[in-house]
Order: C-alpha cells, then sequence, then structure tokens
C-alpha cells in the first residue's frame, strides 16, 4: 500500500533543509514520520531535490534501524529488546501486543496501520519494560497497560489524545556528587573562560587530567590541542549523545536536567579550538527530547550565549541537533560523524583521527555528554576542585547508569576508584550472580571481583552497570548480548559482519543444548579472529561477554554441552528456516526429506513424504 504523496509539503520540508545533501539522513527522518515509510518515488524524488546518486539513498534507508524503504503504518510500536527488560517480562509483553493488534511481529499488519517490532536497547531500562511508539516512549509497561495501548490503536485514537502520563519519563538520581547536585547559572562557565583566555583555559583542563566519559578515556585537553592546532577551512564541536551501548541511560538525564551545561560545555570547546558550529547528535531512542533541547537552544540565543558575539565578545558560535535513525555503530566518532554528513554511519579507517579530519574533512572535537558537562564545571571550579576526587589516573566522578536485578535503579555518582560491592550495597542488589560493567562490550564479573573499583586503570565504563542475582541464567544474558552484537553489525568488513554471525549461531547452539565442548574452541578461535581483524571497536568487543563467561563461569557452559567429546550435528532443514521465511514459502518442497542426527548419519524428517 503506497501512500498519496503531497510533494508541496515534501517541498517545504526539503527547502527547510536547504536542499542539502548533508542533511539527507535528516530529510528521511521526517519522511519517515510524515508516511510511516519511504517508497521507491520518495526515494527516487529526494535522490533528483538533492542531487545524491539514488544508490546512495536506497543505502542510507536500508542501514539505519528506524527508516524502512515500504509503508510501516500509522503506529510503529518498538519494543525494547535489552536483557533488562527480558528479565521484566517484555517478551510476554510482545506476545500480548502482538494478539491484541492482530499483527504479525515485523511485518505491517493487513490493514497497513500497524507495525510491531523489537528494537535495542531503547535507554529506559531503568524503568522497562518499555516501548517507542512513534519515537514516544511508554515505561513500565503492564499487561493491563498494553491491552489499553492496543485498544487506542485499534480504535484509530490520535496518539496525541493518549493520557500524558504514559509518556513521562522518570529521572532518578539515587547518589548525587558534584555533577549531579550542580545547577550553575547559563553563561558563568563561559564568563571564567572568557576572563582566563583560551590558552590558559586549555591548561586548567590539562592541569584537571579529565578524560572522556564515553569509555574511551583520551585526555580530553589533547584532543582539543590537537584539533585547534590542525590546519583547516572550518573547526567543528560534535556532542556525541548516541548513547547506544545496552543498559546506559546517564546522558538522557544530562541531557534532561543539564542541557545547559552540556550546550556551555560544547561552547566552551569551540572558543578553545575556533569553532563556529557545533553538532549535538542525538540518538533516534531520544527524539522525544528534541523539543526540550530546542528550547533551551533557542534561550541561549536569546541570552546572548550563542550565536553572534557571545557575550560582547569577539566569538561567535551556534549549535545544530542531529538526529540518528537507529544505529548502535554511530556512537563510535568517525561513524557518526558520516551520518552527520548524510550518509550511512560506516566507521573510518583511521588515522587520519577525527582531531585533525573529522566533520567535511575539517579538524573536529568529538567528546560525550557527560565530558561537556565537567568542562562546564572546571572553567567555573577549577582544575585543583576537580583533581579533590578520583584516582591519579581516573580523576574526578563518574556517572553509573544502574540497572537489573536492584531495588533502586538509577543514575548514581561516584567517585571514580569506588568498589563494585560499594555500589551494590547503595542499590539493594541483593544475592549477586554477576555484574556487567560497561555493556555487552564491557566486563563481566562475578562476586570474586566485587571488591575491583570503577576506573580507567580497572574497570572501565561508559555508564552501564547491569546487575544479575543469581536467578538469572546467564547464558541467556550472553546470548541476549550476543544476538545485539550481530543485529547491529555494520557489515562494512567481513570479520565482524560474518564472525558475529558465527558467534550467535555458537551460543544458540549451546543453549539449545545441541553442543559439544568442541563449540567452545571455535568460540575462541572465531574470537580471535574478529577482535584482531574487526575494523571498528563493535567487532573487536563482540565477543567479550562470551569470552569473560567462559573465562569467570566455565561450568555453566559445561552443563549445557551434549558431551565433553567432538559431536557433529547439522539440521540443514533447520538451516533454511531463514530463507523459508525470506521467499514466505512452508510448504513440503520448501523442506529437506533428510537431515544430519548427532551421529552425522541421514535420517528422514518425515516433512516431504519420502
Amino acid at each position: 500500500m503506497s501512500p498519496s504523496i503531497n510533494y508541496q509539503r515534501v517541498n517545504a520540508l526539503l527547502d527547510a533543509h536547504r536542499r542539502d545533501p548533508l542533511q539527507l539522513v535528516q530529510i528521511l527522518i521526517a519522511l519517515q514520520n510524515e508516511y510511516g515509510g519511504i517508497v521507491a518515488p520518495l526515494r527516487d524524488y529526494i535522490a533528483k531535490a538533492v542531487n545524491v546518486p539514488l544508490a546512495q539513498v536506497h543505502g542510507v534507508v536500508e542501514f539505519y534501524h528506524f527508516l524502512s524503504p515500504g509503508i510501516l503504518g500509522q503506529y510503529r510500536l518498538y519494543l525494547s529488546d535489552n536483557i533488562t527488560d527480558r528479565m521484566l517480562g517484555n517478551e510476554a509483553l510482545m506476545q500480548l501486543l502482538l494478539e491484541q493488534l492482530n499483527v504479525e511481529r515485523g511485518k505491517p499488519r493487513a490493514d497497513g496501520r500497524v507495525f510491531v517490532d523489537y528494537t535495542s536497547c531503547t535507554g529506559l531500562c531503568d524503568q522497562g519494560p518499555a516501548l517507542l511508539i512513534n519515537g514516544r516512549p511508554i515505561t513500565r509497561l503492564s499487561r493491563e497497560l498494553v491491552i489499553e495501548i492496543a485498544a487506542k490503536i485499534n480504535a484509530a485514537v490520535s496518539i496525541d489524545s493518549w493520557p500524558s502520563g504514559w509518556f513521562q519519563v522518570e529521572e532518578s538520581l539515587r547518589v548525587a556528587g558534584p555533577v549531579l547536585t550542580s545547577h550553575q547559572t547559563p553563561g558563568r562557565a563561559l564568563q571564567a573562560a572568557f576572563t582566563m583566555g583560551a590558552d590558559r583555559f586549555l591548561k586548567e583542563i590539562d592541569q584537571s587530567g579529565l578524560r572522556g566519559r564515553g569509555g574511551a578515556g583520551f585526555r580530553t585537553a589533547l584532543k582539543w590541542r590537537v584539533c585547534r592546532d590542525a590546519p583547516g577551512k572550518a573547526h567543528y564541536v560534535i556532542c556525541n549523545a548516541d548513547e547506544g551501548e545496552p543498559g546506559t541511560f546517564k546522558d538522557r538525564t544530562l541531557l534532561t536536567r543539564f542541557a545547559d551545561e552540556v550546550f556551555e560545555g560544547m561552547t566552551l570547546g569551540a572558543f578553545v579550538i575556533g569553532a563556529e558550529k557545533g553538532f549535538l547528535y542525538l540518538r533516534a531512542e531520544y527524539t522525544f527530547l528534541y523539543p526540550h533541547l530546542q528550547a533551551i537552544l533557542a534561550r541561549r540565543r536569546a541570552e546572548h550565549l550563542l550565536g553572534s558575539q557571545i557575550l560582547g565578545h569577539d566569538f561567535s558560535f551556534d549549535i545544530e541537533i542531529h538526529l540518528g535513525a537507529g544505529a548502535y555503530v554511530a556512537g563510535e566518532e568517525s561513524a557518526l560523524i558520516e551520518s552527520l554528513e548524510g550518509k550511512r554511519a560506516v566507521p573510518r579507517t583511521r588515522p587520519p583521527y577525527t582531531a585533525t579530519h573529522g566533520y567535511l574533512n575539517q579538524p573536529s572535537i568529538c567528546n560525550n555528554v557527560e565530558t561537556y558537562v565537567k568542562t562546564a564545571l572546571i572553567a567555573t571550579q577549577g582544575a585543583s576542585w576537580f583533581l579533590e576526587s578520583g584516582t591519579r589516573h581516573s580523576p574526578g566522578t563518574k556517572l553509573l547508569s544502574v540497572s537489573g536485578d536492584v531495588a533502586r535503579p538509577g543514575i548514581y555518582e561516584y567517585p571514580f576508584g569506588v568498589s563494585v560491592q560499594t555500589v551494590l550495597d547503595a542499590c539493594g542488589a541483593t544475592d549477586t550472580q554477576a555484574v556487567q560493567v560497561g555493556g555487552p562490550s564491557g566486563t563481566c564479573i562475578t562476586p570474586l571481583e566485587f571488591g575491583r573499583n570503577i576506573s580507567f586503570e580497572d574497570l572501565s565504563t561508559g555508564g552501564s552497570f547491569m546487575v544479575f542475582n543469581r536467578s538469572r541464567d546467564m547464558l541467556r544474558v550472553v546470548q541476549n548480548f550476543t544476538h545485539f552484537f550481530a543485529g547491529e553489525s555494520c557489515g562494512f568488513c567481513s570479520p565482524c559482519r560474518i564472525g558475529t554471525q558465527l558467534l550467535r549461531q555458537s551460543i544458540d547452539k549451546i543453549v539449545a543444548g545441541h553442543a559439544s565442548a568442541r563449540e567452545l574452541n571455535d568460540i575462541t578461535e572465531t574470537a580471535d579472529c574478529i577482535k584482531k581483524m574487526s575494523h571498528c571497536g563493535l567487532g573487536q568487543t563482540a565477543a567479550n561477554p562470551l569470552l569473560d563467561t567462559i573465562k569467570r563461569m566455565r561450568p555453566l557452559y559445561e552443563a549445557r554441552l551434549t558431551t565433553l567429546d567432538f559431536v557433529p550435528g547439522f539440521d540443514l532443514d533447520g538451516a533454511l528456516a531463514t530463507s523459508r521465511a525470506l521467499s514466505e514459502r512452508d510448504d513440503q518442497g520448501a523442506h529437506l526429506g533428510q537431515i544430519c542426527d548427532e551421529q552425522g548419519c541421514l535420517i528422514n524428517t518425515g516433512k516431504t513424504g519420502e
């Protein structure tokens, strides 16, 4: 079913985006929201209007999770499928929703009005199970609420008329440190930096030892200095708000309650490197924050904190918000920049690095939301104040997104060096079996290591801190994480594209009870390959959940193995399930008559009547 396209509105949208090919992703997001899909006539029209190859438009549409080449419908629902949502019963809620709406998961309903599917972590792990409907979040799902949602949809009630309370997102600040307790007057940090001058302020950042809070921990001052000194026609400031690591939601809180500090930190960065333009890249799952952030930007412009001659100084800078369209890999800064430029979010080959060759191949700084907030605090409080907390190599505090089997999920701010056990005690965790620090790409530890500390020199994290008690099947946790990486691989390089699928098949085989000890050896070999050969960090860390748990919880794996010896076994007919689904065939001719049993012998399945 194709929609009736109002080309007058399409042209108005194109004009609003200056018919700029750099705005291609933003244009396609707007069209997806308007029509529920980007059909062939729209793709052709947009390619000509912005003067890009049709293949580029096709590639962008098919790359991002929340863009579709076909019409998905008036109501587009995505249930979060992070492991914390699984633990809260999202699978049963998904089945109930499908039944109530009479729709098949991943396919538009027959009337073309409804689409339901899973999506990766929505950044609402502290209040799951959660879903997004047309980009708007609904948290703390229950059977009763799902039935009410389905009734509204079946009655064709406009989402704008739904109870406003359904869309409320809470911000639970459980332990507040210097960041969460500070609310600076807008412009105060800028005045302090102007008084110091750009060079002195950069030295203050350097003396503070501030390191990036996105997980990698690169020295902020060094990144800024390299960018400042790099030749280029222009310099750019980028804020990475693509908080896609499962279990992470601290940037959501900062953008909600501390957006002024985020924008002030970006402006400070621009002051240092000599930039006039900045971008905040907002993940698609946080689109509901877009009006709030735009309002704050408008106020800052009115207060002369953005725009020309900021606070009367010879310094001009402004910020533009770009929305993501659903791609975990866009959290990698070079992939994010590709997306900013209207392309697929495929990581670039490095070197050269972003500091010298970033947006439009010009010098750019790209920092995390939390990092920019910290720079604003350092401007007013000073480096010595910042160094009062943390460790020698990890100064300052860290915001942790705590979720899972805890009594008090939410945001916890601690000085670097805090032990895992301290956090567990504070959040009310009991009978804890394991903690995943840093999300699936991070480290899984067991009680023997709860004395370890959160820091760059020990357990580094971008913020995710997921807790699992002894009632949880940790192999199911690993399976969820491994499926996540397989689904999020951008497909650019073979080691990651193929390796993540092999890892997925291995954990599925183990969980199903069809594996032998040989499978653990295969996992190790595959992991070694993708760690060494993958193009970016996604592939290099995709095997971490498997390797960590095999190392620390090997008996869990061995208990699921059919034997410790090698046993060949492969279900040929089962392997064709995906092909049958794609071809929409399930007749006898689409099934093999024989498959291999566990002894490698051919047996008759009885499906073809042979």
